[in-house]
Order: structure tokens, then C-alpha cells, then sequence
């Protein structure tokens, strides 16, 4: 299946399963891949900085992370037929890593978040090598850079907030030529490290994940606007 573009911006209309086994012949193949959430707030982001949306663009897989580029896929006919959310594409990644013998690096987030995500993903998934981790307070990057490489880490999840984490895997991906899987996962350390909880499992059903958080934290309507302003785009869009 082709790519499918929204306002310039790529999604991949691929399932987990599918992008699961499309790395493990990348990886196979010794190439580098990169993994990269997309939602209608960060597309609406990308058309007002180039940079985003070649970050975006520029990436292996764009996961049709939220609710409204699935919706804008079926108002055009695409094939993107789930949503594939960076939390969960992570952890299907780490069940891969586990099952065939891959380590992982953590890198991101406040050390006691790291540190217990890194706990509690090595007790909850059999045969998972986590090689090493490091908070996302580092000042020595080359040293940073160093550790990431001896690990002999295969699998890297970057937790630094986007675009911040994306610029960094795009400025040393060929400072690490062992990394075959890079993933920016934002705030998924604090999701497994259990200090902030996902919305029960029939809102994420339902695609109404947005709707539990919005009611938890009202401040976000104003983010959740990006919503209906991508669809008009996208229905209107020439």
C-alpha cells in the first residue's frame, strides 16, 4: 500500500502487525527505520513549519496516531484501517525486541520516570534485554551517543517531547549504526512507568481517547480545536 498524504503531510495505512514485520526484514536487510506518531494537531503544526513536516515526511513509518486521521481516511477512501497509537507501537516493538533478542535504550524523561518504566516493562515482558537508559537531562551528547552505541542496544525510544526528539534522532542516526529502530514515544515513559494513566480501554475503543483526557484536563480544548480544523481542511482540500 502507497503512503496516503493529508495536506501534504504522509501516513502510513499500515496495521501493527504489518509494520512489525516490514522492520524485521528491514532489520534483516541491516537498514535503519524510523517510527514517527502522527495526529491532526501535529499535521495542522507541520503546515506552518517546514521542518515538521519534513521530520514527518522523512520518516519510515508515519502512525496514524490519533482518531481524526482515521476519520479523514475514511472520508477520502483511503487504507488506513486503525489507529496505531506511539504507546502501544511501542510496546509492540518491545514484544518483538524480547521475542527475538534485540536490546532496547531508553532515552528521556526525569530519571525516576526512566528508571521506573525500565523496572516495570522488565518485569512485565519475558526475555526483554533492556542494555541501558539514560534521562533526558544528559549535557554530554557525544558521551550520550557513546553509551547508546556500547549497549549494543538494536531499538532506541526517545522521550523528549516532539519535534525535540525527532531533531535528535535525525542528527545522530549515522553516529549509530547498530540502532536499527528509532521511536520517538513522548510521554509513553510516564504512561509505563505508571505515573499517568490512559483512559480505560472502551474509550481507546471507541477512539475517544481524546475525550477522556479533554474531560481530565479541560485546558486542552484549545489543542483538541486542531481536530475539527484538520477535517474541514482535509474535506476542502483541492
Amino acid at each position: 500500500m502507497e503512503k496516503e498524504q493529508y495536506l501534504g503531510v504522509s501516513v502510513s495505512p499500515y496495521t501493527y502487525e504489518e509494520i512489525i514485520a516490514d522492520i524485521g526484514k528491514r532489520m534483516t536487510e541491516g537498514l535503519q527505520s524510523t517510527v514517527i506518531a502522527v495526529n491532526p494537531e501535529k499535521v495542522i503544526t507541520a503546515n506552518h513549519d517546514p521542518l515538521i513536516k519534513e521530520l514527518i515526511n522523512e520518516s519510515t513509518y508515519q502512525i496514524p496516531d490519533g482518531v481524526g486521521i482515521l476519520v479523514a481516511s475514511k472520508l477520502k477512501n483511503g487504507d488506513v484501517r486503525e489507529r496505531v497509537t506511539g504507546v502501544d507501537m511501542m510496546g509492540r516493538l518491545l514484544q518483538f525486541a524480547a521475542e527475538r533478542g534485540h536490546g532496547v535504550f531508553f532515552y528521556g524523561a526525569r530519571e525516576e520516570v526512566v528508571c521506573t518504566a525500565k523496572e516495570k516493562l522488565e518485569a512485565s515482558i519475558p526475555n526483554l534485554h533492556i542494555a541501558g537508559y539514560a534521562n533526558g537531562y544528559v549535557d554530554d551528547q557525544e558521551a550520550l551517543v557513546k553509551q547508546i552505541q556500547e549497549s549494543g542496544a538494536s531499538l532506541l525510544f526517545v522521550a523528549l517531547g516532539s519535534p525535540r526528539q525527532e531533531l535528535w534522532i535525525k542528527r545522530h542516526m549515522e553516529e549509530l549504526p547498530n540502532i536499527k529502530v528509532f521511536q520517538g514515544v513522548g510521554g509513553s515513559f510516564d504512561v509505563y512507568s505508571g505515573r499517568v494513566k490512559r483512559a480505560p480501554a472502551l474509550y481507546r475503543k471507541l477512539g475517544l481517547e481524546w475525550l477522556y483526557r479533554l474531560m481530565k484536563e479541560p485546558k486542552r480544548l484549545k489543542r483538541q480545536m486542531a481536530l475539527p480544523k484538520f477535517l474541514w481542511k482535509v474535506l476542502t482540500e483541492r
